[in-house]
């Protein structure tokens, strides 16, 4: 019986299809030349399809998402992975940083790969099987290892040459920011408006998404202010706050991405500036925070030339100690140069609308992590007028 069981594994194993026949590899892309743009016209609408749709089924889509473990990220990746699209997930730091991920997906759906953003290798093998590559790799500051031209520019240039060469590549997605321009006092808008050029230059067909300053669970901009008014009781707003800007939920921003992904062919090669529905200027919107945390409020106002003085000594000290300096939150250079200008959608761009997309309203259920902040618990706050009972909520 064991002689039978042997011939016929051995059988079985002469007959099984090779691993390079089940994903077949690119020779071109393997031999180190490099070739004209091989993004199809099309998109991803003609990939086969099984299942109902959901999370067990197959979109056909296998997508590497460069920056998936950050904050956009998860959003997006729940969103390929319920559509039954397979994830690759690149990260380069510790084991935990992707484990979120993984549930959002069926097994074997979400796939994370170790790699080094500095090695050409490393960024191939990640992508190697993709027939979708979304970026979302940002950073809003700089450390002593990484500068903004080096994560927001050379990065993004680098996967869409690597993606130009691959020979399987269908759709590439560029996530920039709204208020992005190479004529920015900014460096962080600066590089981002270099790296839509780049991205462009290498791939036309490619898609570039600049959503506005975005609002969620963990963003850095409410959870930032909270924090340091539940600490401190008070909130530095720098200048008169009457700046204005166009928060977006970051959940909207992620069925964009899905949106365009999904379509015809008709979002390739467009840039579309994604806005909430809502003008806000910074007031309004610390106003908001503290309407939701349930705190009177209370602001320092702060000018400008004073509050880029409290930030500047992290810039010259930077890469100047042997050490790490604290991550920047409130007095960071690079946003308080951003936030000196209103940043709004263009009236002549492509929009939510454009998309199919009606977005939300801030006021409601997006900004409702804020009540983790209250110093009275979930139902209740530290002003007088807000001190009420759970059952006046019904």
């Amino acid at each position: 019986m064991q002689a039978v069981s042997r011939r016929l594994g051995h059988q079985y194993i002469k007959q099984s299809p090779s691993i390079s026949s089940i994903y077949p590899l690119s020779d071109r892309y393997y031999g180190g030349e490099r070739y004209q743009s091989t993004l199809t016209t099309k998109g991803v609408g003609h990939l086969v399809r099984k299942g109902t749709g959901g999370r067990s089924s197959v979109s056909g889509i296998v997508a590497t998402v460069f920056g998936a473990t950050g904050f956009l990220g998860r959003y997006l990746v729940q969103q390929l992975a319920k559509m039954g699209s397979q994830v690759l997930v690149p990260f380069r730091g510790s084991e935990d940083s992707h484990r979120h991920l993984k549930l959002m997906g069926d097994l074997g759906q979400i796939v994370p790969m170790k790699y080094d953003p500095r090695d050409e290798n490393s960024i191939k093998a990640v992508m190697a099987k993709a027939n979708v590559v979304i970026n979302l790799i940002g950073r809003e500051y700089e450390t002593r290892n990484y500068s903004f031209e080096e994560v927001n520019h050379h990065m993004a240039e680098q996967l869409a040459m690597i993606a130009k060469e691959h020979g399987g590549i269908m759709r590439f997605i560029q996530v920039s920011c709204l208020g992005a321009s190479l004529s920015s006092s900014s460096r962080y808008l600066k590089s981002k408006a270099a790296a839509e050029e780049a991205v462009l230059r290498e791939l036309p067909e490619a898609t570039v998404m600049k959503p506005a300053v975005m609002i969620g669970t963990e963003d850095r901009i409410l959870n930032t202010w909270a924090h340091f008014a539940k600490n401190y009781s008070f909130l530095p707003l720098i200048g008169d706050g009457s700046t204005k800007i166009q928060p977006v939920y970051v959940v909207d921003v992620a069925s964009a991405i899905i949106t365009a992904l999904k379509d015809d062919g008709t979002s390739m090669g467009k840039v579309y500036e994604l806005g909430g529905p809502d003008i806000f200027t910074v007031h309004e919107l610390a106003d908001l925070m503290y309407d939701v945390i349930r705190e009177w409020p209370r602001y320092v106002k702060i000018p400008i030339p004073i509050a880029k003085a409290i930030a500047m000594p992290r810039e010259i000290l930077l890469k100047k100690v042997p050490f790490p300096l604290p991550t920047p939150a409130i007095f960071n250079l690079d946003l308080i140069e951003a936030f000196s200008t209103d940043t709004l959608v263009s009236g002549n761009g492509l929009k939510f609308e454009d998309l199919g997309i009606a977005p939300h309203k801030l006021k409601g259920y997006p900004v409702e992590f804020l009540i983790q902040y209250r110093k009275g618990g979930p139902q209740y706050g530290s002003t007088v007028s807000e001190k009420v009972t759970p059952q006046s909520w019904s």
